[in-house]
């Protein structure tokens, strides 16, 4: 038996979570809690639109900016460093490790935003801003903005902060379904289709934001219109398989460097899914995507891969 929960709201009151099972290919309503604790898997489907939002401590990368393009961290604090690279991976100042010292130790908080300029083609300064918190923050969460990938600096810092301010929150709700399920695996619906570990689900609930919409519509064409809302994303989270997305921003200087760059990216992408829960000899590149950038120096891409793969047996 496999185990599909949906849970409609995120960090407050509302209706329990309906449970769903799919047993020898059909979908079975209600499943009490005792015969869920057999199942071999759980998929959670939830949207986290609405849900509670810890303070979060930015940190931008990069050179001054006007006072209303200065990085919004709310609730949370903000502030700039110098440092950071151009689109092209040139250096465009030393990091200032000390400024970062310094504000990850007087900051108070443990959830961390940091977005360098530059970061998609060259990591190198988040990286470094990463190693400074994690000394300075036992225990810190730091989300880096490379690691999604978009070219455009302001949509990037704030999709960062976002997945910053979600993870206590993402960490009570595993914890939550962990220990109402105690010893059974458990995934979590994309907002894009297919599931993710618990752990991918901790560390990028972004990616996650709209799972519970995404599984009902998949459930609803499976199981028909009629069905209530949350039968069918409970029954959509469960037809998942792991799927994962690299994003980068790449300089190539003809077809040969271009290829090897894409190969790093489908690497990244393969090892991103199964830690995304996929079993390691079904990971596959499911689609390749490769975009010249206008109105930038000629070789630079926009580069997406997405992986699949099937989910553990048993």
């Amino acid at each position: 038996m496999i185990l599909g929960v949906a849970l409609e709201t995120a960090g407050g009151p509302g209706p329990p979570p309906m449970l769903v099972a799919a047993d020898e290919g059909g979908p079975v309503w209600p499943v009490s809690r005792a015969a869920a604790r057999t199942a071999a898997r759980v998929c959670v489907a939830l949207d986290l639109t609405g849900a509670p939002v810890a303070p979060v401590a930015a940190i931008r990368v990069g050179g001054r900016c006007p006072e209303a393009l200065r990085p919004v961290a709310d609730p949370g604090v903000a502030t700039i460093v110098r440092g950071g690279h151009s689109v092209t991976g040139r250096r465009l100042a030393p990091l200032d490790t000390e400024a970062v010292r310094r504000f990850a130790a007087e900051c108070g908080l443990l959830d961390f935003a940091v977005t360098a300029t530059g970061s998609p083609v060259l990591p190198e300064h988040e990286l470094e801003v990463a190693a400074i918190i994690a000394a300075e923050v036992p225990g810190a969460r730091i989300t880096l903005s490379y690691e999604f990938g978009h070219p455009g600096l302001r949509e990037r810092e704030a999709e960062t902060i976002r997945n910053a301010a979600l993870s206590a929150e993402v960490d009570r709700i595993a914890d939550d379904v962990a220990r109402e399920l105690p010893g059974v695996p458990a995934y979590f619906a994309r907002s894009g289709g297919g599931v993710v570990s618990a752990h991918y689900f901790r560390r990028f609930p972004l990616a996650c934001d709209l799972g519970a919409t995404a599984s009902r519509a998949r459930g609803r064409a499976e199981l028909g219109p009629d069905v209530p809302d949350g039968v069918a994303a409970a029954y959509g989270a469960l037809l998942g398989e792991p799927a994962a997305q690299v994003e980068r921003i790449v300089q190539a200087r003809g077809r040969a460097e271009l290829d090897r760059m894409l190969q790093d990216a489908r690497d990244e992408a393969l090892t991103r899914v199964v830690s995304a829960g996929a079993a390691p000899g079904s990971a596959r590149i499911a689609e390749t995507t490769v975009n010249p950038l206008s109105y930038l120096p000629d070789g630079l891409y926009r580069v997406r891969v997405t992986a699949g793969g099937q989910l553990w047996s048993g």
